[in-house]
């Protein structure tokens, strides 16, 4: 991890009180934000303004999309009406008959047949060329009357070349590294999701969706797409794939030179945001009540925004304050761990899927131990949590429900004293290690003073939390096969 910097907030309200942030989160060193929450209850998260873009946004053109059903249901209208540009980035797309009623959705619509729509995909170059049926055959029909307005990428890892390409086969080589983004955007209405394009997260995979109508996030999102779509291979119109002329092949040239190459485009990209955002945001922050903040993780890529913001949200949660944090996949990394064990005061409760309600539960081969693997990681943690003596502010919970699986991610932040939570992350990682050190990522920080906004989060995480046990007992009543502990311990990067 970067070397701590020390900033001292200009902020008044913050100026006893010197604010220590990761040298990676704070593009401008010693620059720190002259804009700051007026309400007082909004203050403890003034930091905010100097480490990512900060876009205010009318709560009520906030929507939470509460299940698959919905999230289909919406994603498709939103195609269907789209009228200016559709930018989908998902670590891959389906192959069944609700995918192909997307595609279609998108194919039929009148401007993009007009060629007046402009249509950008990003997904995943090994999770979306698996098989024979794929990804790109789903969508290169897209390609067959675009008139140069549609571009389908596939972002490569360059980790993953040489005799490892050839050797490691489909479905493991998805282990090295991943476009893992999720954002589904119409026009100026952007989707931020942890769910995947396909037909379980449309049907009985509970995830998070948080749907926003704002100009200034779309564009954000379009353009930071768009940038890693030029570090990606471009599907053509035969099925083929290519770099575009110019651009550093991540399979080919030198490893160092297309990681340097990524990293600072991405990393530029996102610190013109902040700059842009911090000046045109003067101008609301009186009147503005919710702010949306994109975050943004690329681990190897060397970028580590979300990861650090993440941390300390989590460390410098003060005494009587409540965080609910929700991942599928639960391996936190030791960073958050320690985080949540040994800095953070206020109580923490996580949420986690049931192996009954694990994706990989019944898989054939080594695949089927998934489930095992995440149980022993859930049982490593709590050991540490008792041996702290931390059992009665943190608490384990199982998400299990009937037919259901769950991919849902994110946290909840309430203040001291608070019945409803100021503060949400929603996006694609997984607070894991594959996440912070492995995966492209991106969520969306959402900070509110507005009670109903505040009241549709809780009732969110209410009903996630619904199917959730805390079970400790079953947890470490669960017989682990050793080779999963010995799988696990060589491999728990790679979760």
């Amino acid at each position: 991890m970067k070397m701590w910097r020390r900033f001292t907030s200009t902020i008044a309200d913050l100026q006893q009180q010197p604010i220590i942030f990761p040298e990676s989160i704070s593009p401008y060193k010693a620059t720190i934000s002259k804009l700051a929450f007026r309400r007082k209850e909004l203050e403890i998260f003034n930091w905010f303004f100097s480490v990512t873009p900060c876009y205010p946004v009318q709560a009520s053109k906030i929507t939470i999309i509460n299940g698959p059903k919905e999230f289909y249901d919406t994603l498709t209208k939103k195609c269907q009406s789209a009228t200016n540009r559709i930018v989908l980035a998902s670590l891959y797309l389906g192959t069944g008959s609700l995918e192909k009623k997307l595609v279609s959705a998108i194919k039929h619509n009148t401007h993009f047949s007009q060629g007046k729509l402009k249509l950008n995909v990003l997904l995943d170059f090994q999770r979306g060329s698996r098989g024979v049926i794929n990804s790109k055959t789903m969508l290169a029909s897209l390609l067959e009357n675009s008139n140069d307005l549609c571009r389908i990428s596939l972002y490569h890892t360059p980790h993953l070349r040489g005799l490892y390409k050839q050797w490691i086969p489909q479905r493991w080589n998805e282990l090295i590294e991943l476009q893992h983004m999720k954002v589904y955007l119409a026009d100026n209405t952007v989707i931020i999701s942890g769910a995947n394009l396909s037909n379980d997260y449309f049907t009985n995979r509970q995830d998070r969706y948080v749907m926003i109508e704002d100009k200034r996030l779309a564009d954000f999102y379009a353009n930071l797409v768009s940038v890693v779509q030029s570090l990606s291979f471009q599907l053509q119109k035969d099925g083929s794939v290519m770099m575009e002329q110019g651009s550093c092949n991540p399979c080919l040239d030198d490893v160092k030179l297309f990681i340097d190459n990524a990293s600072r485009k991405i990393q530029q990209y996102f610190d013109n945001a902040v700059f842009n955002q911090q000046n045109e945001g003067q101008e609301y922050i009186d009147s503005t009540d919710t702010w949306v903040m994109p975050l943004i993780q690329a681990g190897g890529l060397g970028i580590r925004i979300d990861s650090e913001v993440t941390r300390y949200l989590l460390a410098s949660a003060p005494p009587l304050s409540n965080i609910k944090i929700a991942t599928g996949y639960f391996n936190l990394t030791n960073e958050y761990t320690e985080a949540i064990i040994k800095e953070c005061q206020g109580d923490c409760s996580l949420l986690m899927a049931h192996p009954n309600a694990n994706g990989f539960k019944g898989a054939k081969g080594p695949a089927g131990g998934v489930p095992d693997a995440y149980s022993l990681l859930a049982q490593k943690f709590y050991n540490n949590v008792e041996s702290f003596g931390q059992q009665d502010r943190i608490t384990l919970h199982e998400y299990e429900k009937p037919g259901w699986t769950f991919h849902g991610k994110g946290l909840w932040y309430y203040l001291p004293g608070e019945s409803l939570p100021s503060l949400t992350f929603i996006g694609s990682p997984n607070f894991g290690e594959r996440s912070v050190n492995r995966d492209l990522e991106t969520q969306v920080a959402i900070i509110t003073a507005d009670e109903d906004l505040k009241k549709r989060l809780h009732e969110e995480n209410v009903m996630l939390y619904e199917n959730g046990r805390e079970s400790i007992q079953e947890l470490f009543g669960r017989k682990i096969p050793n080779w999963v502990k010995l799988t696990v311990g060589v491999f728990r990067n790679f979760f």
